[in-house]
């Protein structure tokens, strides 16, 4: 189920790409913009255009919070936003030394081992 709504996120995430470089800017300089006489004007171009970047829009929203919501599910012990480090038999420690703050001396050398 996952799998079908992230593909379906991806589908509307592009479609969403699309339908805003499809529409006229506000400098006349969009895809949208100029040319002569089609078969539906330039207005009602620009409200279907608009109607269809509302609902994608939606979609995409939609499908945002349904992916939030099913990772959570999936992971009730733990926060979306939080992520913890790997762990694993040893810590990772950076023994990095650091020049004192306020100075432009450089860094001391690594201890030789």
């Amino acid at each position: 189920m996952e799998n079908i709504i992230l593909t379906v996120h991806l589908i509307l995430a592009l479609l969403l790409i699309g339908i805003v470089l499809m529409q006229r800017s506000e400098g006349g300089i969009g895809m949208g913009g100029g040319g002569g006489g089609g078969a539906v004007s330039g207005r009602a171009a620009a409200t279907a255009l608009t109607k269809a970047t509302w609902i994608v829009a939606l979609g995409f929203l939609t499908t945002s919070i349904t992916l939030t919501v099913i990772s959570a599910a999936n992971n009730p012990n733990e926060s979306v936003v939080t992520v913890e480090a790997p762990t694993g038999d040893a810590p990772v420690v950076l023994d990095i030394p650091l020049a004192p703050l306020g100075t432009d001396a450089p860094a001391p050398p690594p201890p030789s081992e």
